[in-house]
């Protein structure tokens, strides 16, 4: 029986995973949509692998409608991937990260207006305290703002975080009545295999109709190839196996390791330099996020929901 301290390493080492991606997709210099087609591309047949070798037992399969649901949570995280691409290039890899983060925001609400799910009573506070973040990162406020159009990348950190909440809410949707498959690890790889599939045709999709699709050579594949082991398959797993045991303040804090550890990952590999206003603003965004998923967490140990945690973008 696993112990809440591994369930937290296991957390903890997701989150550190994904931390690593907006940096090595800076470092990819792929176009968006050619870094989202091959970040979920390359991920796909490994986790084909895994889920074949998880099911390989007799077992029941999700049913139909629960596989289309993850599929087009799927696409939904396809549209994301490129719009987080265009955010790194607007405002840097860090920033771009911490935006991103804005989902749990959007996940309470969308969760509200559809889903009639209350929220919790922190994510009214959370609500202007993040917008106000948001505010200063765009660069409106000072000087010296960093981010070749910080504004720009605001708005597609927006989107991302949208496009990554649909993507929650049908996941959440799907999983919340499937049947276990084979094991309890083929219950995290089924739901995650069949999302990258239909990230995979999504992405297929926006590659052909969007102009401008460059992989960058052998540097664009290979460090998107590293992404997509990295974060795509390994991050998301540990994350997944380790959040939905934990207390909600473990919770929490755990979703900060990622965007603040991306934020220094990026000031040491590419000088990423936010002002001091777009600073206080990336304090108030992870403060936003803090609330929101303490008090989300803890009104789902209340009722016994055995939602998993969403894991970043």
């Amino acid at each position: 029986m696993a112990s809440e301290r591994s369930y937290a390493l296991a957390a903890l080492g997701g989150a550190s995973f994904i931390a690593f991606s907006g940096p090595l997709v800076r470092l990819a210099e792929a176009t968006p949509t050619a870094s989202a087609l091959m970040r979920v591309g390359f991920a796909l047949p490994v986790l084909w692998l895994m889920v074949r070798w998880e099911e390989r037992r007799p077992r029941t399969l999700p049913g139909v409608r629960d596989r289309w649901l993850m599929r087009l949570g799927g696409a939904f995280l396809a549209v994301d991937l490129v719009l987080w691409v265009h955010a790194i290039e607007a405002v840097g890899a860090g920033l771009a990260t911490v935006l991103a983060n804005l989902q749990v925001l959007f996940v309470g609400v969308l969760g509200w207006w559809l889903l009639a799910e209350r929220p919790a009573r922190t994510l009214l506070v959370a609500l202007p305290v993040m917008l106000g973040g948001v505010v200063l990162v765009s660069g409106v406020v000072g000087d010296g703002a960093y981010g070749a159009d910080p504004v720009a990348g605001v708005v597609f950190g927006l989107t991302t975080s949208l496009m990554y909440a649909a993507y929650i809410l049908l996941m959440r949707l799907a999983t919340r009545t499937a049947v276990p498959t084979g094991s309890a690890r083929a219950a995290l790889f089924r739901p995650l295999y069949e999302a990258t599939l239909g990230a995979t045709a999504a992405a297929l999709v926006l590659a052909v109709a969007l102009p401008g699709f460059d992989a960058n050579g052998a540097q664009g594949v290979g460090w998107t190839l590293v992404v997509a082991l990295s974060s795509q398959v390994v991050g998301w797993m540990l994350i997944s196996m380790g959040m939905p045991h934990l207390p909600a303040a473990v919770t929490s804090a755990l979703l900060l390791v990622q965007p603040v550890l991306s934020v220094v990952i990026a000031r040491v590999m590419f000088d990423e330099t936010p002002s001091v206003p777009q600073l206080v603003g990336v304090l108030l965004v992870l403060v936003g996020v803090l609330l929101t998923t303490l008090g989300t967490r803890t009104r789902r140990a209340a009722a016994a929901d055995p939602v998993p945690a969403p894991a970043p973008a």
